[in-house]
Parts: structure tokens; sequence; C-alpha cells
């Protein structure tokens, strides 16, 4: 798989994207937090704030001596805690990487909402899918799919450089490298045997991403743009 490392395009409205560099230090922040113990136990971060289906749907309840936000709350709460360093890093590199040209597409506001909101829609498919799971969902993944889905229909002929198995270093127009990132997540979601991965959250993100891009990206920034480097 490919792991990418930059594109070298230029921001074409905004100086700095300070929307992405907050997302990328408060999910930093919120990791070290947690980390550290400021929290209480990481082991049972999960249950204060992590997205539960079976809470959501209410056929089951976090013990209020727990859970530090009402079960709506963790819709958004669980996309800021991650399971590891691995689990951060991989979510954090996608965001650096495309966040900061789809936000400039959208301006810093919007694309704030866009990448909650993308979030939101994939943590809501999830636990409609599993709506008896008491196993909770963490992690970036939904929203950064939501980014990746905007990058691919606004930056489709952009070279981005990536680790092609890790090693290889390779530049890829972005429309081959996230096709090919898309149709993982949607094959793991209907075939993987894995269960600890959220799949159905990443496609959720995915379709929300792509039904909120034409909405929100500034009326000048043109779908499937000719924008190269």
């Amino acid at each position: 798989m490919f792991i990418p490392l930059y594109d070298g395009v230029a921001l074409r409205y905004l100086k700095r994207p300070i929307a992405t560099y907050s997302l990328l230090a408060l999910n930093v922040f919120v990791y070290l937090t947690i980390a550290t113990g400021l929290l209480g136990s990481p082991q049972t971060i999960g249950l204060k704030l992590g997205m539960i289906p079976a809470v959501i749907f209410g056929s089951a309840v976090v013990d209020p001596a727990i859970a530090h936000v009402p079960a709506w709350a963790t819709l958004l709460t669980s996309m800021f805690v991650h399971g590891g360093f691995l689990h951060l890093t991989g979510n954090m590199l996608f965001l650096w990487v495309f966040g900061d040209n789809v936000e400039d597409a959208m301006g810093s506001l919007r694309f704030t909402a866009f990448y909650l909101l993308s979030g939101v829609a994939g943590a809501l498919l999830y636990a409609a899918l599993e709506q008896q799971s008491q196993a909770p969902l963490i992690g970036a993944s939904a929203a950064v799919s939501g980014v990746v889905a905007a990058y691919v229909l606004l930056y489709p002929r952009v070279h981005v450089f990536v680790l092609a198995f890790a090693w290889l270093p390779l530049s890829i127009t972005a429309l081959y490298i996230i096709l090919a990132w898309i149709v993982v997540q949607f094959g793991s979601a209907l075939f993987s045997s894995d269960t600890e991965t959220g799949w159905w959250a990443h496609v959720g993100g995915l379709i929300a991403g792509a039904a909120l891009t034409p909405l929100l990206r500034r009326p000048e920034v043109p779908l499937f743009g000719k924008r190269t480097a």
C-alpha cells in the first residue's frame, strides 16, 4: 500500500491552513493527555470518550462514574481519541498531506465543519450497522476519509509523493493512489474478518466527504480541477 508524504501543491487562497494545523495539534494533545494518564486510565478511555453503538441506540449504558460526556457527544469526542501511536500517526499523516489543500479549497471554517461532519457521518453509519456492539469506536479515520474523498474530487491530477510498500519512493497521480485506498476501505468493510477496525466508519466518512465537497468548496474552485504539480 502507499504511504503519502507530500504533494508539493502551493496554497492559492490561504496563507496558512490554520484549521488543519489546529486539528493536528488537538489530536496530538489529546493523545498525549491520554498517554500520560491525565484523563484517567488509558485502558478505559474508550468507555469515557469513544462512541459505543449500543449506547447510542439505548440498549446499553456506560456507568455515569466512568462516562465523561453524554452519549451523543461521543460522536465528536471519539474522533480525537486514538488507540496507539501508529493509529494516530497514520491518520495525522493523511490529514497533513491532504488537509491543507482541501482547507484551501473550502476556507478554514467550512473545512472545520466538513471535517467534523465527515467524522460524525462515519460514526453514525458504523453505529447503524453495528447497533448491538458495545465496543467503542475511536479515531479520526472517518473524518480523514472525508478529507481524502474531497481531495480526489478537487485535485485528481495532482502528483503525490509516496512510499510504496513502505520503502519505494514514487510520484503517482492522486486519482490512482486514492482510488486504490478507497477500494481497500470498501473491500475491507464488505469482506474483512478484522472486527477491531471500524471499516464502515471509513466508508461513511468517504460518502459524506464526497457529498459535502461540492456544497462547501469555494465557488471558484472547480471539481476535478486541472491543477498539477
